[in-house]
């Protein structure tokens, strides 16, 4: 039997994989989901604390228990939290999930996954999964965050490269989601698209240079040398594997057949030349990004993710006058000073004392450009300053 890869002819077989459970074993293994699953509450039953800046979640429990796991998921249900970043109710998941990787695995190979945790025993085991800091432990939050940062698709074979290229192209950006730790990411927690696989820190330890610089990435390393410590978490007279890789390499690579090891390795040389994490999803313009955080922090809760405001309540973003006028005064002035509650609507809070002048900028820029907008992101500083001094 074969695993399955949309757009890339099979060939990468799973030793003693005759089953669709078989195989979904040796796929769970590759997406390394015990790390994240497993705690001493057993095997895939959930509490692995995993850190963010914005506080911290919980690795929920995806054992077949009806009560607290994922017993009453379909694999329709399970392939949309992999493909689509939602939970079986259809709410967002956070990215501590790595669905933004995750949406290249194949449905058939989500299948595969989904038939083998239905054969794992069931833990009664309730985790609490969000601990993030307000606003961020509010759910609705991440529709602005996917907006900017997750794109659903397939993984789709470059038509120029080798079986195994591909095979490797689809293993690392997709269920090994490499990216995930290698990269730095920006002050919303996604990935600086400019940067992948350039190195980053996680839970205190660096996660290291995959790129093919010669000094502090893998431009020294051969094919042969990287499937050796995937493999064993040892290259001689190179490095030991230590932190969370020692990890991965203990719950997930060491499982992995040589082909696929080969064919991991074979991508991992050819970023930094010509891999499609090099030329995919242009870095988003770091104010662009600091607003979009305001936007959450102080906006969302009444004019909603999408900039769509609530009817009869606040007013929607979207194609607002006074957001996309040429001179943004207007909308400066409403974030200075706010509105009174006004023809049966709610109040707009002043941001005079709680803004920055480079924060009401950034906020102001991130509105006009935003859901369909196309004002100019003109706003500066300055001319918020100016504004700023004329208040009573």
């Amino acid at each position: 039997m074969f695993i399955g890869l949309a757009g890339v002819q099979s060939g990468w077989a799973v030793a003693g994989a005759e089953t669709p459970v078989q195989r979904g074993e040796y796929l769970v293994r590759a997406g390394d989901c015990t790390s994240c699953h497993t705690s001493e509450s057993g095997t895939f039953a959930g509490g692995v604390k995993l850190n963010t800046p914005f506080g911290y979640m919980l690795g929920p429990n995806i054992t077949p228990d009806k009560t607290t796991g994922i017993g009453l998921w379909s694999s329709e249900d399970f392939y949309r939290a992999l493909h689509e970043g939602v939970n079986r109710e259809g709410s967002n998941l956070y990215p501590t999930m790595p669905y933004v990787s995750y949406t290249k695995v194949s449905r058939e190979d989500s299948d595969a996954m989904y038939a083998y945790l239905r054969t794992l025993a069931p833990v009664a085991h309730t985790v609490d999964v969000n601990h993030l800091m307000f606003p961020f432990n509010q759910r609705w939050t991440m529709e602005a965050w996917r907006a900017l940062y997750f794109t659903e698709g397939n993984f789709v074979a470059t038509a120029a490269k080798s079986e195994i290229w591909n095979r490797g192209a689809y293993l690392v950006e997709g269920l090994g989601h490499c990216s995930e730790c290698h990269s730095p990411r920006n002050v919303l927690g996604a990935i600086k698209s400019s940067e992948r696989f350039e190195g980053a820190e996680v839970e205190g330890w660096y996660a290291l240079n995959l790129s093919g610089d010669m000094t502090t990435g893998l431009g020294a390393w051969s094919v042969d040398d990287i499937v050796t410590y995937l493999k064993s978490g040892v290259l001689k007279d190179k490095t030991t594997s230590i932190g969370p890789m020692a990890e991965v390499i203990d719950n997930s690579l060491r499982y992995m057949t040589s082909e696929d090891l080969q064919a991991i390795a074979t991508y991992l040389k050819s970023i930094g030349t010509d891999s499609p994490s090099q030329t995919q999803n242009s870095e988003i313009d770091p104010t662009h990004v600091a607003g979009a955080r305001l936007y959450i922090e102080h906006c969302m809760a009444c004019h909603q993710s999408k900039g769509e405001g609530i009817p009869n309540a606040f007013p929607a973003m979207v194609n607002n006058g006074a957001v996309i006028a040429a001179n943004p005064a207007d909308i400066l002035n409403v974030m200075l000073r706010g509105i009174p509650a006004q023809h049966g609507r709610g109040p707009m809070p002043a941001f005079a004392t709680s803004l920055t002048n480079d924060q009401m900028a950034s906020l102001a820029n991130y509105m006009r450009t935003s859901w369909g907008n196309t004002a100019k992101p003109n706003v500066t500083p300055q001319m918020v300053e100016k504004l700023r001094s004329q208040l009573d």
